[in-house]
């Protein structure tokens, strides 16, 4: 049940192909993160250019307004699965969308079992019903 956030620059996708995006990110949940099937959660939040700052951290990255940054919101995942999705998301994206691995950010952040209620204001996991 990763909630998944993605950021990208406003009119420079159409809707059908942030649908191919997120339905790229949507798979690699699936096939590299333990995501259980029917557990699509994701945000796509569109940026007026010059609202993302990404600099390169010192790597030699040379960012374009393609940028995408992905936030992984979950609980309960290796190291392993983690580095599978980076590695599975930068190709992913680059072969169903043409996003540059260079335009692609990924962050992980952990939450517990306690941290989610999927509807009704009701803690499913802690109540057993997940």
């Amino acid at each position: 049940m990763p909630l998944v956030h993605i950021h990208v620059i406003e009119q420079r996708r159409s809707q059908a192909q942030l649908r191919r995006l997120a339905d790229a990110v949507q798979q690699v949940m699936l096939d590299h993160f333990a995501a259980p099937d029917r557990d699509g959660y994701q945000l796509i939040t569109e940026h007026k250019a010059g609202q993302i700052i990404a600099e390169d951290t010192g790597l030699g990255f040379d960012r374009t307004d393609d940028i995408c940054v992905v936030q992984i919101f979950q609980q309960g995942r290796t190291l392993d699965h983690k580095q599978a999705a980076y590695r599975a998301l930068a190709e992913r994206l680059n072969v169903e969308t043409g996003l540059q691995p260079s335009d692609l950010i990924i962050s992980v952040v952990e939450n517990s079992r306690e941290d989610w209620s999927f509807g009704n204001g009701v803690a499913q996991f802690v109540e057993g019903r997940l």
